[in-house]
Protein backbone atom coordinates (compact mmCIF):
# COMPACT_ATOMS: atom_id res chain seq x y z
CA UNK A 1 0.00 0.00 0.00
CA UNK A 2 1.20 3.52 -0.64
CA UNK A 3 1.88 6.01 2.13
CA UNK A 4 -1.64 7.36 1.84
CA UNK A 5 -1.99 8.01 5.56
CA UNK A 6 -5.52 6.66 6.12
CA UNK A 7 -7.32 3.44 5.26
CA UNK A 8 -9.75 5.12 2.85
CA UNK A 9 -7.13 7.04 0.85
CA UNK A 10 -5.22 6.25 -2.31
CA UNK A 11 -2.77 7.87 -4.69
CA UNK A 12 -3.54 8.23 -8.40
CA UNK A 13 -1.03 9.12 -11.08
CA UNK A 14 -1.63 9.98 -14.74
CA UNK A 15 1.22 10.11 -17.24
CA UNK A 16 1.80 10.14 -20.98
CA UNK A 17 4.94 7.97 -21.03
CA UNK A 18 5.89 8.68 -24.66
CA UNK A 19 5.55 5.03 -25.75
CA UNK A 20 7.81 3.80 -22.95
CA UNK A 21 10.96 4.87 -24.80
CA UNK A 22 12.81 5.47 -21.53
CA UNK A 23 11.52 2.33 -19.86
CA UNK A 24 14.13 2.08 -17.10
CA UNK A 25 13.60 5.70 -15.99
CA UNK A 26 9.81 5.31 -16.14
CA UNK A 27 9.92 2.20 -13.97
CA UNK A 28 12.31 3.81 -11.51
CA UNK A 29 9.99 6.77 -11.01
CA UNK A 30 6.84 4.64 -10.72
CA UNK A 31 8.52 2.50 -8.08
CA UNK A 32 9.48 5.61 -6.11
CA UNK A 33 6.06 7.27 -6.18
CA UNK A 34 4.14 4.13 -5.06
CA UNK A 35 0.85 5.12 -6.68
CA UNK A 36 -2.14 2.82 -6.20
CA UNK A 37 -3.85 3.62 -9.51
CA UNK A 38 -1.84 4.47 -12.64
CA UNK A 39 -3.40 5.83 -15.83
CA UNK A 40 -0.78 5.75 -18.58
CA UNK A 41 -1.07 7.06 -22.13
CA UNK A 42 1.08 6.33 -25.21
CA UNK A 43 2.00 2.77 -24.25
CA UNK A 44 3.67 0.53 -26.84
CA UNK A 45 3.07 -3.13 -27.56
CA UNK A 46 5.59 -4.95 -29.79
CA UNK A 47 6.97 -1.79 -31.42
CA UNK A 48 10.52 -1.72 -32.74
CA UNK A 49 11.16 1.72 -31.17
CA UNK A 50 10.63 0.20 -27.69
CA UNK A 51 12.50 -3.06 -28.38
CA UNK A 52 9.27 -4.99 -29.06
CA UNK A 53 8.31 -4.76 -25.39
CA UNK A 54 4.84 -5.28 -24.03
CA UNK A 55 5.31 -2.08 -22.02
CA UNK A 56 2.07 -2.35 -20.02
CA UNK A 57 2.64 -5.98 -19.04
CA UNK A 58 6.30 -5.39 -18.17
CA UNK A 59 5.48 -2.41 -15.94
CA UNK A 60 2.61 -4.26 -14.24
CA UNK A 61 4.81 -7.30 -13.59
CA UNK A 62 7.67 -5.21 -12.20
CA UNK A 63 5.34 -3.17 -9.97
CA UNK A 64 3.20 -6.19 -8.96
CA UNK A 65 0.00 -4.48 -10.14
CA UNK A 66 -3.07 -5.60 -12.06
CA UNK A 67 -3.49 -4.00 -15.48
CA UNK A 68 -5.69 -3.49 -18.52
CA UNK A 69 -4.52 -2.37 -21.95
CA UNK A 70 -6.64 -0.60 -24.56
CA UNK A 71 -5.43 -0.57 -28.19
CA UNK A 72 -5.55 2.89 -29.75
CA UNK A 73 -3.61 2.41 -32.99
CA UNK A 74 -1.85 -0.25 -34.98
CA UNK A 75 1.55 1.29 -35.78
CA UNK A 76 2.18 0.36 -39.41
CA UNK A 77 5.90 1.15 -39.46
CA UNK A 78 6.76 -0.47 -36.13
CA UNK A 79 5.78 -4.13 -36.54
CA UNK A 80 5.66 -6.89 -39.12
CA UNK A 81 2.88 -8.76 -40.91
CA UNK A 82 3.44 -11.72 -38.61
CA UNK A 83 3.71 -9.65 -35.43
CA UNK A 84 1.98 -6.26 -35.68
CA UNK A 85 2.77 -3.39 -33.32
CA UNK A 86 0.21 -1.43 -31.31
CA UNK A 87 0.01 1.75 -29.28
CA UNK A 88 -2.55 2.54 -26.61
CA UNK A 89 -3.43 3.13 -22.99
CA UNK A 90 -2.76 1.15 -19.83
CA UNK A 91 -4.46 1.29 -16.45
CA UNK A 92 -2.53 -0.33 -13.59
CA UNK A 93 -4.15 -0.92 -10.21
CA UNK A 94 -3.25 -2.24 -6.80
CA UNK A 95 -6.78 -3.62 -6.68
CA UNK A 96 -8.33 -6.16 -9.11
CA UNK A 97 -9.88 -4.64 -12.22
CA UNK A 98 -13.39 -6.04 -12.37
CA UNK A 99 -14.09 -4.95 -15.93
CA UNK A 100 -12.34 -2.93 -18.63
CA UNK A 101 -13.69 -1.56 -21.89
CA UNK A 102 -12.77 0.94 -24.58
CA UNK A 103 -14.68 4.00 -25.79
CA UNK A 104 -13.52 4.55 -29.36
CA UNK A 105 -14.52 8.12 -30.12
CA UNK A 106 -17.06 8.55 -32.87
CA UNK A 107 -15.28 11.57 -34.31
CA UNK A 108 -11.61 11.13 -35.24
CA UNK A 109 -8.92 13.03 -37.12
CA UNK A 110 -7.95 11.56 -40.48
CA UNK A 111 -4.38 12.82 -40.04
CA UNK A 112 -2.94 9.44 -38.97
CA UNK A 113 -4.55 7.35 -41.69
CA UNK A 114 -2.34 5.73 -44.35
CA UNK A 115 -2.39 7.47 -47.74
CA UNK A 116 -0.88 6.25 -50.98
CA UNK A 117 1.41 9.28 -51.21
CA UNK A 118 2.77 8.95 -47.64
CA UNK A 119 5.45 6.26 -47.14
CA UNK A 120 5.12 3.82 -44.25
CA UNK A 121 8.15 5.17 -42.44
CA UNK A 122 8.44 5.68 -38.68
CA UNK A 123 8.80 9.46 -39.10
CA UNK A 124 5.30 9.71 -40.65
CA UNK A 125 3.56 7.60 -37.93
CA UNK A 126 1.02 6.00 -40.28
CA UNK A 127 -1.62 4.18 -38.21
CA UNK A 128 -4.87 2.28 -38.21
CA UNK A 129 -7.34 2.99 -35.42
CA UNK A 130 -8.27 6.09 -33.48
CA UNK A 131 -8.29 7.90 -30.14
CA UNK A 132 -9.89 6.16 -27.18
CA UNK A 133 -10.72 6.27 -23.50
CA UNK A 134 -9.92 3.12 -21.50
CA UNK A 135 -12.60 2.59 -18.85
CA UNK A 136 -11.87 0.38 -15.82
CA UNK A 137 -14.16 -0.65 -12.96
CA UNK A 138 -12.53 -1.22 -9.58
CA UNK A 139 -13.52 -1.58 -5.94
CA UNK A 140 -11.33 0.61 -3.75
CA UNK A 141 -11.88 0.42 0.01
CA UNK A 142 -15.37 -1.09 -0.60
CA UNK A 143 -16.32 1.78 -2.94
CA UNK A 144 -16.88 1.27 -6.68
CA UNK A 145 -14.57 3.48 -8.72
CA UNK A 146 -14.87 3.95 -12.48
CA UNK A 147 -11.70 5.33 -14.05
CA UNK A 148 -11.54 6.92 -17.50
CA UNK A 149 -8.03 6.94 -18.94
CA UNK A 150 -8.18 9.19 -21.98
CA UNK A 151 -6.03 10.57 -24.75
CA UNK A 152 -7.76 13.27 -26.77
CA UNK A 153 -6.68 14.08 -30.30
CA UNK A 154 -3.48 16.09 -30.77
CA UNK A 155 -4.40 16.94 -34.37
CA UNK A 156 -7.49 18.80 -35.49
CA UNK A 157 -9.18 21.71 -33.75
CA UNK A 158 -10.49 22.36 -30.27
CA UNK A 159 -14.03 21.46 -31.30
CA UNK A 160 -12.88 17.90 -32.05
CA UNK A 161 -11.28 17.48 -28.63
CA UNK A 162 -14.33 18.93 -26.88
CA UNK A 163 -16.56 16.50 -28.75
CA UNK A 164 -14.39 13.58 -27.66
CA UNK A 165 -14.44 14.83 -24.06
CA UNK A 166 -18.21 15.21 -24.19
CA UNK A 167 -18.50 11.57 -25.24
CA UNK A 168 -16.55 10.54 -22.14
CA UNK A 169 -18.68 12.74 -19.89
CA UNK A 170 -21.85 11.29 -21.37
CA UNK A 171 -20.64 7.86 -20.31
CA UNK A 172 -19.66 9.19 -16.86
CA UNK A 173 -23.19 10.40 -16.21
CA UNK A 174 -24.43 6.80 -16.33
CA UNK A 175 -22.31 5.96 -13.27
CA UNK A 176 -21.87 9.14 -11.25
CA UNK A 177 -24.75 8.48 -8.81
CA UNK A 178 -23.53 4.98 -7.88
CA UNK A 179 -19.75 5.30 -8.23
CA UNK A 180 -16.74 7.50 -7.67
CA UNK A 181 -15.50 8.77 -11.04
CA UNK A 182 -11.90 9.47 -12.10
CA UNK A 183 -11.29 11.12 -15.48
CA UNK A 184 -7.60 11.60 -16.22
CA UNK A 185 -5.10 11.63 -19.02
CA UNK A 186 -3.63 13.66 -21.85
CA UNK A 187 -6.33 16.14 -22.86
CA UNK A 188 -4.10 17.90 -25.40
CA UNK A 189 -5.57 21.24 -24.28
CA UNK A 190 -6.05 23.33 -21.14
CA UNK A 191 -9.09 21.83 -19.43
CA UNK A 192 -9.04 24.16 -16.43
CA UNK A 193 -10.97 26.99 -18.06
CA UNK A 194 -13.45 27.80 -20.80
CA UNK A 195 -15.88 25.32 -22.33
CA UNK A 196 -14.00 22.24 -21.09
CA UNK A 197 -14.06 23.40 -17.47
CA UNK A 198 -17.78 24.15 -17.70
CA UNK A 199 -18.50 20.72 -19.21
CA UNK A 200 -16.53 18.96 -16.48
CA UNK A 201 -18.23 20.98 -13.75
CA UNK A 202 -21.66 20.19 -15.18
CA UNK A 203 -20.76 16.49 -15.09
CA UNK A 204 -19.98 16.77 -11.36
CA UNK A 205 -16.19 16.58 -11.74
CA UNK A 206 -13.50 18.77 -10.26
CA UNK A 207 -9.77 19.25 -10.65
CA UNK A 208 -7.89 16.98 -8.21
CA UNK A 209 -4.44 18.52 -8.80
CA UNK A 210 -5.53 22.17 -8.56
CA UNK A 211 -2.43 23.59 -10.26
CA UNK A 212 -4.06 25.02 -13.39
CA UNK A 213 -1.17 27.26 -14.40
CA UNK A 214 1.51 24.60 -14.04
CA UNK A 215 2.97 23.20 -17.26
CA UNK A 216 2.73 19.42 -17.67
CA UNK A 217 5.07 19.30 -20.69
CA UNK A 218 8.69 20.48 -20.81
CA UNK A 219 9.56 23.56 -22.87
CA UNK A 220 10.80 22.85 -26.39
CA UNK A 221 13.57 25.26 -27.25
CA UNK A 222 14.55 28.57 -25.71
CA UNK A 223 11.45 30.48 -26.81
CA UNK A 224 8.93 27.66 -26.31
CA UNK A 225 6.99 27.17 -23.11
CA UNK A 226 5.43 23.97 -21.87
CA UNK A 227 1.68 23.44 -21.77
CA UNK A 228 -0.85 22.43 -19.11
CA UNK A 229 -2.54 19.57 -20.95
CA UNK A 230 -2.49 16.62 -18.49
CA UNK A 231 -5.28 16.52 -15.91
CA UNK A 232 -6.99 14.50 -13.19
CA UNK A 233 -10.68 15.19 -12.49
CA UNK A 234 -12.69 13.40 -9.79
CA UNK A 235 -16.13 13.20 -8.24
CA UNK A 236 -17.05 12.57 -4.60
CA UNK A 237 -13.46 12.66 -3.42
CA UNK A 238 -11.46 14.83 -1.07
CA UNK A 239 -8.00 15.73 -2.37
CA UNK A 240 -5.14 15.80 0.12
CA UNK A 241 -2.68 17.28 -2.36
CA UNK A 242 -1.83 17.30 -6.04
CA UNK A 243 1.46 17.59 -7.83
CA UNK A 244 3.05 18.00 -11.24
CA UNK A 245 6.35 16.08 -11.14
CA UNK A 246 8.50 18.47 -13.14
CA UNK A 247 11.70 16.84 -11.89
CA UNK A 248 11.00 13.71 -13.96
CA UNK A 249 12.64 13.67 -17.42
CA UNK A 250 11.57 10.22 -18.66
CA UNK A 251 9.01 11.45 -21.22
CA UNK A 252 7.84 14.48 -23.18
CA UNK A 253 5.13 14.89 -20.50
CA UNK A 254 5.46 15.26 -16.74
CA UNK A 255 3.51 12.89 -14.48
CA UNK A 256 0.62 14.40 -12.50
CA UNK A 257 -0.60 12.86 -9.26
CA UNK A 258 -3.04 13.42 -6.43
CA UNK A 259 -3.64 11.86 -3.04
CA UNK A 260 -7.36 11.22 -2.74
CA UNK A 261 -9.64 10.22 0.12
CA UNK A 262 -12.96 8.53 -0.46
CA UNK A 263 -15.94 10.52 0.77
CA UNK A 264 -18.00 8.04 2.75
CA UNK A 265 -21.10 10.24 2.76
CA UNK A 266 -21.39 10.20 -1.04
CA UNK A 267 -21.18 14.01 -1.29
CA UNK A 268 -18.33 16.27 -2.28
CA UNK A 269 -16.64 17.83 0.72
Amino acid sequence: MSDSGTADSFRILSWNIERGLQFAKILEFLRSVEADLLLLQEVDLNARRTRCRDVAADLAHALKLNYAFGMEFQELSEGTAAKPAYHGMATLSRWPIARARVIRFRRQSSFWEPHWYVPKLAAFQRRLGGRIALVADLTIHTRRVVSYNLHLESRGNQALRLEQLNEVLGDCRRHVDQSTIVVAGDFNFHAGSGDAAAMLRDAGLRDAVELPGTSTTPPRGVLSHGHAIDWIFVSELLEFRGRVHQDVDASDHYPVSAMLALNKTGHTR
